[in-house]
């Protein structure tokens, strides 16, 4: 058993939040409010699950889940997440972030401006590209034939095996995409970043290995 901290326990971090309970993680979950109005959450998530806030979540983690608006990413805490592997599950959007104009003109990605901000941190990108409701809908144990792959990328070769193994324990396969730079191939506005919604984003669909590996080579074309 793992203590898996989040900073940001909304839609999609709390979706991953309830997938780690029900794994058997410990859970510490933040937000950028009190603690306490996580509480409905915390009863969901059961006995081995605690609110915090997202300084006390990310030096409780073995493991760290950010899921925050991108445009507060410079408020994360920094030293104590020195030295933990960080999920990035974060995303631009110049509407509700601001214009970033490295991202705007391709300079960099979202993750590597995270990596930046987290020196001493591990980050990989993952989780980016799955609508809470699918990520909820598309769990499957290992060696099912419709278990869904997730791809991933970050510049550590340990962390992002750390987050293999996260990922498989919540029922998913991962594809290791690279380097942190190769994230830019599942942003919004590319196939991959929809590779797993059906007529609507609200319509679950599994995606194997080889349908995430298509979607991925075709926002490089």
């Amino acid at each position: 058993m793992n203590t898996i901290g989040f900073i940001g326990s909304g839609r999609v971090g709390g979706t991953v939040a309830r997938l780690a309970a029900a794994a058997g993680h410990r859970v510490v979950v933040s937000n950028s409010r009190d603690p306490r109005t996580l509480a409905d959450l915390v009863a969901e998530l059961g006995p081995n699950a605690r609110a915090a806030t997202p300084a006390e979540a990310a030096r409780a983690g073995d493991l760290v889940v950010v899921s925050t608006p991108l445009r507060v990413y410079r408020d994360l805490p920094v030293r104590p997440l020195a030295g933990k592997t960080v999920i990035d599950t974060c995303n631009y959007n110049p509407q509700r972030d601001g214009a970033i104009a490295e991202l705007d003109t391709g300079a960099t990605t979202s993750s590597e401006l995270l990596q930046r901000h987290l020196p001493a941190a591990h980050v990989v990108k993952a989780l980016n590209n799955i609508f809470f409701q699918t990520l909820r809908a598309l769990p499957r144990p290992a060696g099912a034939p419709d278990r869904t792959a997730l791809p991933i990328a970050g510049d550590h070769a340990d962390a992002k095996s750390e987050v293999a193994a996260f990922l498989d324990g919540i029922g998913y396969d991962t594809l290791d995409a690279g380097p942190l730079a190769e994230g830019r191939r599942w942003q919004p506005g590319t196939p991959a970043h929809l590779v797993y919604a059906g007529e609507s984003i609200q319509v679950a669909v599994p995606a194997d290995l080889g349908k995430v590996r298509e979607a991925l080579t075709a926002a490089t074309r």
